[in-house]
């Protein structure tokens, strides 16, 4: 089986889907360069994760929830996290490439999929990063509020197009710094939060209020068990963008021993941080007071008498925001990147500087990005609306897919003669892993079709998987098979 170099900071990254190690060369120079430490696919991981949706959404979730089925939720998102990264994770050792779970599906599911998966996700991130762009200038009104927003939109832009087109270095740093920012941020709040629960630091001069809210305001479950399926989607919403991990591998040194360590500790702390934070929001802040109004985070500072922390938790969103942005992207350039080395997409997305950089996919991303975010004035009822239910679906399929890639993989390697204990990063409990991680993503979707608020969103998202389909059959694969063919006249 054709592996990727691991060692070596100037190899490029190798084609998986041939049976050969052949480079992707481009006129410009090497394609891609494997530049980053462990140390970057450690804390890029947990970035992808920690953002906006702990700092913000779990408000929203405790106040719809209730504190039994917020932690029901949480648990449940945090095993099919692991599943899903034990699935990655041996995927990523195996075919360490910076198309991740797009290759892998090409290769062990069909082109088809392949094709699907890497635009329908691409399509999902790439519609975020023009609306992080505008929250991010929304958030500096917070300290300039004469200032257009637009002007720190533009500003932001610049600085994130600068930091992804010099090297994959150069964001991998910037994202290592953001994610710092973000878990010592959790850290500092769970410290604090477990000295207020246990009276050691005053709450507006009341008593600790110890555990008592988990049960005094309606119970452990006040609005039903009911309430943890309703719960789920926004829940694993927030723990899309694990699946950088994947694609980081591709431009990781040694990603044999950099992956399996990463993914050992990475969703432990990550389940750590985010049920350590709505353990702490649970005890200290009756469930029904908490929603979309203000940060959860914010209101327990301002309970404790934190100066300034309005301002703080604004800094850590203004953070979080931008890391979405610096991630999103990274990925769907990456993304092009990989679907072009397959004609799946138009072949200069895989052309790349002398840095590695595929600047015409940076370019095209920031682009779409930008128009997707206009579509909500010019089109908010159709185009807009599609592109936010495909997003919406889109990290879901993505989790599906790479379910589906390892449990393929896993069986042709063993048909094949292979040894599951020389893989040097073999997921447990096969083939019940991947099996879980498919069914438990199918509940999610049975879940959104039961309510009348996320219906259309997986109407719509789950529609354009059979276009894409149909699209790669009538007029992708035949132009692949034409230039595959030889002419007879020649």
């Amino acid at each position: 089986m054709s592996v990727a170099p691991t060692t070596g900071s100037e190899e490029p990254v190798t084609s998986q889907t041939s049976g050969t190690e052949t480079p992707f060369y481009t006129p410009e120079g090497p394609a891609l360069k494997r530049v980053m430490k462990s140390r970057h696919l450690f804390m890029i991981t947990l970035a992808g994760v920690i953002g906006t949706g702990l700092f913000l959404g779990t408000g929203q979730v405790i106040g719809s929830a209730g504190p039994g089925g917020t932690i029901v939720a949480y648990l449940v998102g945090g095993v099919l996290l692991y599943l899903t990264m034990v699935c990655l994770g041996e995927m990523s050792v195996v075919m360490p490439v910076s198309g991740s779970f797009q290759a892998h599906a090409t290769k062990y599911i069909g082109p088809a999929t392949g094709f699907t998966i890497g635009w329908v996700y691409w399509i999902s991130w790439a519609s975020f990063i023009g609306l992080e762009f505008t929250a991010a200038g929304i958030t500096m009104k917070f300290w300039f509020p004469d200032t257009p927003t637009w002007v720190w939109s533009a500003i932001f832009i610049a600085v994130l197009f600068l930091v992804n087109c010099f090297t994959a270095r150069s964001f991998a740093e910037t994202e290592y710094a953001l994610a710092a920012v973000k878990v010592l941020a959790v850290g500092v709040f769970i410290v604090l939060g477990v000295l207020a629960i246990t009276g050691v630091i005053k709450m507006d001069g009341i008593e600790a209020p110890g555990l008592s809210n988990f049960t005094s305001n309606g119970g452990f479950f006040p609005v039903g068990f009911g309430a943890v399926f309703a719960a789920m989607m926004t829940v694993v919403y927030t723990f899309m963008g694990s699946e950088v991990m994947g694609v980081v591998a591709g431009e990781t040194e040694n990603p044999r021993k950099a992956v399996p360590k990463a993914v050992r500790t990475i969703v432990f702390r990550l389940v750590f941080l985010y049920l350590g934070s709505i353990l702490i929001l649970i005890a200290l802040i009756p469930w029904e007071q908490l929603g979309l109004d203000e940060s959860p985070f914010v209101t327990v500072f301002k309970a404790i008498g934190i100066p300034y922390a309005a301002g703080i938790m604004n800094f850590v969103i203004l953070v979080a925001i931008l890391s979405v942005g610096n991630t999103g992207l990274y990925m769907c350039t990456r993304i092009l990147w990989s679907l072009a080395q397959e004609k799946a997409a138009p072949r200069v997305f895989g052309v790349t500087t002398k840095r590695g950089i595929p600047i015409w996919g940076l370019l095209f991303t920031l682009v779409f990005g930008l128009l997707s975010l206009m579509t909500e004035f010019v089109a908010a009822d159709t185009v807009f609306v599609f592109l936010i239910s495909v997003s919406g679906v889109g990290g879901a399929l993505c989790w599906m897919t790479i379910a589906l890639s390892q449990y393929r993989f896993r069986r042709q390697y063993v048909r094949g003669g292979g040894k599951v204990k020389d893989l040097p990063y073999a997921a447990p409990m096969f083939p019940l892993t991947p099996i879980l991680v498919i069914l438990m993503n199918c509940v999610v979707f049975v879940s959104m079709a039961f309510d009348d608020t996320q219906r259309l969103s997986l109407i719509l998202g789950l529609g354009c998987v059979p276009v894409f389909y149909a699209i790669y059959q009538w007029g992708i694969k035949p132009r692949i098979a034409a230039v595959a063919t030889p002419d007879p006249a020649a």
